[in-house]
């Protein structure tokens, strides 16, 4: 299905650029006195920046065979993995440093990070692409820039970093962010490629002050909401035969840490129900649904579903986790919550950065509650 996405009138405001998608002097005061087993188990499994080799930025035009053999979905080309490690690699070593210093408040760590960041930034990586040349280059972008431009909306708030580094590195996140979008606007993809240029343009557009790219995030958003359709389900993740289930859940991965940003900029888009009554619960309560009774995706496809059961299916339900009573919280989102859940694209260990502690769910969240 292809949608033209049109922009709508409504214009928000970057409130505060230093507000990452958590609130992280209250994350560092319940790290600090953590007693929730899983968070103990993710916090003892992080690596340190500082221990991770430096990675050099690569060089020349971007070029990146694509993911599958063919077409999108069916067997994966072991040809990608060999060129995306270094991206890889570097998401590792920011997202530990980032992770790290949530921790400890480590500066080394934190300014480990952002080094590591500047030395792509000045090599000006992420912008030597064409969309029309390679796809999976375009697609690499945004997942990068979403992990560094995430971890760095948490960096800000250590002191010791330098101002100067700091801003050179902003101004290239900036400028890869506005590339992705226009090739976006330029085109008519709305799946979930949209959905995290839209994360990387709000958590760009948040660190840069930049209304332009945090507004057409958050109209990208809501265009996502509005296509769910009457079961919750993603209509365009649901045609990847039998990767549906996962590309629903792969869909739900930017928007939600998305709706987070947008939360800590006083636009509640948890809350935000699309003309025809959607709201992000609904794409989440199919998720699970479809976990549950895999039956259910015979709506849209015959095929046996292949899932994938790494550590990030179920990350972006760590944050979701903070936003409904404990009732809400379907039983097989509680099951996949039960180890520790990491996604360098979206900060890396999300059980450090936000991870849901059952017993700790009255306590004081790094976000506020909301049930409705």
């Amino acid at each position: 299905m292809t949608m033209v996405f049109v922009c709508v009138a409504h214009a928000e405001s970057v409130a505060n650029p230093k507000a990452s998608y958590i609130d992280v002097v209250q994350r560092h005061a319940l790290l600090a006195h953590n007693s929730d087993p899983r968070i103990a188990k993710a916090i003892a499994s992080l690596s340190f920046c500082t221990k991770l080799p430096v990675v050099p930025p690569p060089t020349g035009r971007m070029v990146i065979p694509p993911h599958y053999i063919s077409g999108g979905h069916g067997p994966i080309n072991p040809a990608e993995a060999e060129v995306t490690r270094t991206y890889s690699s570097f998401e590792r070593r920011v997202t530990a440093g980032m992770n790290q210093w949530l921790v400890s408040s480590s500066r080394d760590e934190a300014q480990c990070a952002q080094q590591q960041i500047d030395a792509w930034a000045q090599a000006a990586t992420l912008l030597d692409y064409d969309p029309r040349e390679s796809s999976q280059a375009w697609f690499q972008v945004e997942w990068t820039l979403s992990s560094i431009a995430i971890s760095e909306s948490v960096l800000l708030n250590e002191s010791s970093l330098d101002p100067t580094l700091v801003r050179r590195d902003i101004q290239w996140m900036d400028k890869v962010a506005h590339r992705t979008v226009d090739f976006d606007k330029a085109g008519t993809q709305t799946n979930n490629h949209h959905y995290w240029r839209a994360l990387a343009a709000v958590s760009t557009g948040i660190i840069s002050s930049d209304d332009s790219l945090f507004n057409w995030g958050i109209d990208v958003y809501k265009q996502a909401i509005g296509e769910l359709d009457q079961r919750g389900a993603f209509p365009q993740e649901m045609a990847r035969h039998e990767r549906a289930t996962h590309y629903q859940a792969f869909a739900l991965q930017p928007l939600v840490p998305l709706a987070q940003f947008a939360e800590r900029q006083h636009v509640p888009l948890y809350q935000y129900r699309s003309p025809t009554g959607r709201t992000i619960a609904d794409a989440v309560d199919f998720f699970a649904a479809a976990i549950a009774n895999p039956d259910i995706v015979k709506a849209y496809t015959p095929d046996p579903q292949l899932l994938n059961d790494g550590p990030d299916l179920f990350a972006f339900a760590e944050f979701y986790a903070h936003h409904v009573s404990p009732a809400q919280l379907s039983a097989p989102l509680l099951k996949g919550l039960e180890q520790p859940t990491v996604a360098t694209r979206i900060g890396g260990s999300i059980t450090v950065v936000d991870g849901y502690a059952p017993a700790q769910a009255d306590q004081p969240s790094s976000q506020p509650r909301r049930t409705s």
